[in-house]
């Protein structure tokens, strides 16, 4: 009987480039196709407060690991 497996996650940051403006210096659809192709997802967007530099926040599952489970005879 197989033993179930935990999901598990690692995230990334990326900051696009921007200008003297703060505004992105250029499409990002490059950078986001080049994740994609390595496993990554972009989840969310992170602005801060001014319209300043933006985050992107991306995830991909990792290795699964096998739950622990206890022993039931302790």
């Amino acid at each position: 009987m197989s033993q179930p497996t935990e999901r598990r996650w690692e995230y990334k940051t990326l900051r696009p480039p921007c200008d003297e403006t703060k505004k992105e210096a250029e499409d990002p659809q490059a950078t986001l196709n080049t994740c994609g192709d390595d496993g990554w997802e972009l989840i969310t967007t992170i602005e801060y407060t001014g319209g300043e530099t933006k985050s992107l926040v991306f995830k991909r599952p990792v290795e699964k690991a096998p739950v622990a489970t206890r022993d039931s005879s302790l």
